[in-house]
């Protein structure tokens, strides 16, 4: 039983699951930004272009109400929305990692270029430094 708590302490421990639940933590709070993004200033915009269509509401009935027993529908509307908001959300998040990429990429150009400054003006040295010697034959 003891290497068993062991090897879990080992398991749970790691950087690659601690990684793991900071970056489950990190989304959780991400999807509330994104949920509110799309519900709060993207949908109402949508809704004004689309003239307050919400397609929610749309169900094709199967079976009528029977006394107590609710009426069987088809929540097409439910499904269409639910994947209107997908793409809004996912193009969302698209847009965000793409700006990510680019502050990255920019971020190490910078870094390259002053790599190569430096590598560049230690190979200009070198090649000064065989230059004389040959000068000097």
């Amino acid at each position: 039983m003891k290497n068993f708590i062991e090897e879990f302490k080992e398991f749970a421990v790691k950087g690659n699951v601690i990684d793991l639940a900071v970056g489950v933590v990190i989304g959780g709070a991400f999807s509330k930004i994104v949920t509110s993004l799309v519900n709060d200033i993207i949908m109402p915009v949508v809704g004004i272009l689309t003239g307050g269509i919400n397609f929610s509401e749309y169900k094709i009935t199967l079976k009528e109400a029977i006394g107590n027993l609710p009426a069987v529908t088809l929540n097409l509307g439910n499904f269409i929305q639910t994947a209107v908001n997908f793409l809004i959300i996912s193009f969302c998040i698209f847009l965000f990692i793409k700006l990510i990429n680019k502050m990255k990429i920019s971020n190490n150009k910078v870094e390259d270029s002053s790599s190569k400054e430096k590598s560049s003006s230690e190979e200009v040295l070198l090649l000064r430094d065989i230059k004389d010697l040959l000068k000097k034959k």
